[in-house]
């Protein structure tokens, strides 16, 4: 959804908080978030800020990267946990996306807009080629249940 480079001035950043976004400032760092959605920016050595986390589903406060497991889309969190996404959640995920590339002033081109691109896509089922268990491939971590 962002491939993008480009670099934002410290007044684009603060602008974002009267556009209705929760924005989170600490040692060059900004959090940006809406709609249980968020994204990242770093200050570099200039002043500009850069975005390092693109647009998310924040899941109990951390971002997640989407995956397309062939059969499902799922959140995939930083410790290997996954979770089936809800339609809900990609709605507010492209919102979210949409509202951040205008407050900014990021132009959106087709490729883009026409839907949600996932960090994996993982999910080749010939057996013995990478992909033919996609939990494996991109480090899910199965739930043990308890007894």
């Amino acid at each position: 959804m962002w491939y993008v480079n480009n670099l934002f001035e410290q007044a684009q950043i603060e602008s974002l908080s009267a556009k209705g976004f929760l924005v989170r400032s600490s040692g060059g760092l900004v959090r940006i978030e809406k709609y249980d959605c968020g994204a990242e920016l770093r200050k570099d050595p200039h002043g500009s800020y850069k975005m390092t986390i693109i647009p998310s589903i924040m899941r109990q406060g951390q971002f997640t990267q989407l995956w397309d497991a062939g059969y499902q889309k799922f959140l995939l969190t930083n410790e290997g946990r996954k979770f089936p996404i809800r339609v809900t959640q990609l709605a507010e995920l492209r919102r979210f996306n949409e509202e951040l590339r205008t407050a900014l002033g990021v132009p959106t081109y087709y490729n883009e807009a026409i839907g949600s691109t996932c960090a994996y896509s993982v999910y080749d089922r010939v057996k013995g080629r990478i992909g033919d268990n996609p939990g494996e491939t991109v480090g899910v971590h199965e739930e043990e249940i308890e007894h």
